[in-house]
């Protein structure tokens, strides 16, 4: 379904509106999707289909999966948090995991941005140049 320009407005400004301190506040948001439900204003529909466009994109910004060989320490945890949260803002969602597949080092993907410092990322890289 295509999307006017005015819907693309008012979904922004919902969106705008919903966000505390550059962090979406999620009963914000169901507060404003209940009263637009509750008033039918025209094009309605579109508008929530493109708010729900935007908090997809923002939950998915916000979202980082950090990949080791081996399980990772508290400390390590939270520099890499720290770290995470200086470079994407507050309000990250991190999730550790551990892959033996990658040999040694982490692999870190935070929204559409992936940082590959394994040993076996390092190899691929390393067979491509050959």
């Amino acid at each position: 379904m295509k999307v006017s320009k005015q819907a693309r407005r008012d979904g922004k400004t919902l969106f705008n509106v919903c966000c505390v301190n550059g962090i979406l506040d999620e009963a914000k948001i169901r507060q404003a999707v209940t009263l637009v439900i509750a008033q039918k204003p025209r094009g309605y529909v579109s508008t929530l289909t493109h708010l729900q466009r935007l908090v997809k994109l923002d939950i998915a910004r916000r979202t980082a999966r950090v990949e080791n060989a081996v399980e990772s320490t508290p400390a390590q945890m939270d520099s890499i948090k720290a770290a995470l949260a200086q470079k994407y803002g507050p309000g990250m969602n991190v999730t550790f995991s551990v892959n033996p597949a990658l040999l040694g080092g982490v692999k870190v993907k935070a929204g559409s941005d992936i940082y590959d410092g394994s040993v076996a990322g390092r190899l691929a890289a390393l067979n491509d140049n050959l």
